[in-house]
């Protein structure tokens, strides 16, 4: 008998496009050797230009999609993308408290790519005060970072993203992964942050175009290396390194954004790297 591949359990929502949620993930994990468990918290209509309705699933059915295979099956990490409701956020918290020694990947998935505004400010309050804490690693982008890390009547201008990581990490979480896709530079910036400051910080070429999940990939993998049982700062390094890749890659099958190829390396015998690192 073949030995147990490492198991995710992702909370994420559906997109029929397969280029971003559920299925992004499903793929991202299974390209990098993990069996992925699936919680499904929304129903979305939505392309490859953007997200046109979200139908959030029932949260007490969240909650047993994931108790009945957490019962049955053991896992080595969370991954948790777009949520639907309050209530989902609450019982989401409820059930990942009863694994505390598992490590919790979260994507706060604030808004789509075309800017489709995904959560209230209450479910972002909500995040701040249930998930977050209990959080192995955190991964916004730029505006999802000072977001979450403002103050009420605090203007976003007047906070760096340093501060903002720390802001977050005092909340509870673990570490920060702050990515720089949405900054006006040119090269795109990821940096780590854990309690001492900055753990790592990596530059990469910025390609041409825009792309439909690419955070998602980025944390699904961030998710995989762990569960690999790399620790955070290699397991950052790979991630990124995969999620480039996979940009890199990119192919564009309808009239909106660019889908990452989750699946370069079948069709590829040796793909070049893209970052430099400072560690």
């Amino acid at each position: 008998m073949a030995d147990l591949p490492p198991i995710v359990l992702v909370f994420a929502a559906t997109d029929p496009s397969g280029g971003a949620g559920l299925q992004a993930d499903i793929m991202t994990l299974s390209s990098m050797g993990c069996h992925p468990l699936s919680v499904v918290t929304a129903v979305t209509i939505q392309d490859t230009t953007g997200v046109d309705d979200i139908n959030p699933i029932d949260a007490e059915w969240v909650a047993d999609q994931a108790r009945c295979v957490l019962e049955d099956m053991p896992v080595a990490a969370f991954k948790i993308g777009l949520l639907g409701s309050l209530e989902q956020i609450a019982v989401i918290a409820e059930v990942v408290s009863d694994y505390p020694e598992v490590p919790l990947v979260l994507d706060p998935v604030l808004a789509s790519g075309r800017g489709d505004e995904l959560v209230t400010d209450e479910m972002v309050a909500a995040l701040k005060e249930l998930l977050i804490p209990q959080t192995t690693i955190l991964t916004p982008n730029s505006l999802e970072a000072r977001r979450l890390a403002l103050e009420e009547a605090e203007g976003a201008e007047g906070v760096d993203l340093a501060e903002c990581a720390r802001r977050i990490i005092a909340s509870g979480c673990e570490y920060v992964l702050i990515t720089g896709t949405h900054e006006n530079t040119v090269e795109i910036v990821n940096t780590l942050y854990g309690q001492g400051g900055v753990v790592r910080s990596d530059t990469w070429q910025r390609l041409p175009g825009s792309y439909h999940g690419s955070g998602c990939t980025l944390a699904a993998a961030l998710a995989a290396t762990i569960a690999n049982g790399l620790e955070v700062s290699d397991a950052v390094k790979d991630a990124q390194e995969y999620t480039w890749q996979t940009l890199k890659a990119a192919f564009r099958p309808g009239m909106g954004q660019h889908l990452p190829d989750r699946l370069f390396w079948a069709r590829e015998d040796e793909p070049a790297g893209g970052g430099s690192s400072e560690v």
